[in-house]
């Protein structure tokens, strides 16, 4: 009977024997790792589900895809070394798919690593410092390392191919024009890796922080190699290049702390009682929820012939915080002398003792 059905296969020439002997123990292997991979992973999904994080979860969906590649090339290479015709065709995509395969299972390794190091860093990292730091450290690796990873493995699939490797060759042995060349035209690049490294090692900023960069005002929502974007209080989302950072001034109020101190302005008149004014203040404040007890003060901190300044500070936890207690101070503070110091508030008349002469004429 098996005779029977290798028989029209015995009657084609070796040549085309050879390739119909190597699709088929191809497709074989082909098959038998995919059933061996659903098996495996299915047998993998159900012990992760026992665990109570969720980094195993990730890992296993990461590494799902590449490690399917990865066993039918496996099973390409154990079947290409008893089929000759299989072994030579192998042998010229495999200095292609293998750096393939593997940059991609290195890489969702990496990031599931990575994925991990962020969930252990804390969800509430906007009021956390230690966890914003740590956000920060992970993104700009995770972006660095990845970008590595992608250009060692597209180099290594480029080397197979004879052509380009003997490329690469004739420009080593020019390498001093080349660096000089490939220098020239990648300033920009150079420049955003070196500050996307930069701003791992010295920290200037931090994803959740506070910052005042030229005039714009609001918390840094991603930094990654080339930009940092910034959302402002009114939901704008400004884009920064990271080098600025490193090439201008810039402001950073949550670095160390939240906790910021905070200035409100009173323009009153020089005849003003100020004494009653401090009181008020005083009292006010140490009653308002949003004061964090720091700092409490009013001065004098400049007097003209028309109007006297008055600097109250105020101190609170958070940015956001102190935002609504100076707002709130200065309402309340206006209401008050409108109420019980109405003359201290600066008014400009024009007084006409007698009026104009024209005034009474007909």
């Amino acid at each position: 009977m098996m005779d029977a059905l290798l028989e029209p296969l015995n009657r084609l020439p070796d040549h085309t024997q050879d390739w119909l002997t190597a699709a088929l123990a191809a497709g074989i292997a082909v098959v038998v790792a995919l059933l061996l991979h659903r098996l495996l992973f299915k047998a993998l999904e159900r012990i992760v589900k026992q665990s109570d994080s969720d980094s195993d979860d990730v890992l296993v969906r990461n590494i799902a895809r590449p490690s399917r590649y990865a066993l039918v090339a496996l099973a390409l290479v154990l079947v290409a070394r008893e089929v000759p015709m299989l072994e030579t065709v192998w042998d010229k995509v495999a200095g292609f798919v293998m750096p393939l395969i593997v940059g991609w299972m290195v890489l969702a390794v990496f990031r599931a690593l990575i994925h991990a190091a962020e969930e252990n860093a804390g969800s509430d990292f906007m009021e956390d410092f230690v966890a914003r730091r740590k956000r920060t450290r992970l993104t700009i690796i995770s972006r660095l390392v990845s970008a590595i990873i992608i250009f060692i493995t597209v180099g290594l699939m480029l080397l197979s191919i004879p052509g380009v490797r003997d490329i690469g060759l004739t420009l080593m042995a020019s390498a001093g024009l080349a660096a000089l060349a490939v220098g020239a035209a990648a300033q920009p690049a150079l420049k955003s890796l070196i500050a996307g490294i930069q701003m791992v090692l010295t920290e200037p900023i931090r994803i959740g922080d506070m910052v005042n960069v030229g005039g714009h005002v609001g918390r840094v929502e991603e930094i990654r190699m080339n930009f940092v974007f910034i959302r402002t209080w009114d939901e704008r989302l400004v884009v920064i290049p990271t080098a600025n950072f490193f090439d201008e001034t810039f402001e950073n109020w949550s670095r160390g702390s939240e906790r910021l101190t905070g200035p409100v302005f009173l323009h009153l008149d020089p005849a003003s009682d100020i004494d009653p004014i401090r009181a008020e203040f005083e009292r006010y404040v140490e009653d308002h929820t949003l004061w964090d007890g720091r700092t409490a003060a009013m001065l004098m901190t400049d007097a003209y012939p028309e109007s006297v300044e008055l600097r109250v500070a105020v101190s609170a936890a958070t940015i956001g915080n102190l935002w609504n207690l100076r707002a709130d101070v200065r309402e309340h503070m206006l209401a008050w002398l409108r109420e019980n110091q109405p003359d201290a508030l600066i008014r400009h008349r024009l007084e006409v003792p007698h009026g104009h002469p024209k005034a009474g004429e007909p």
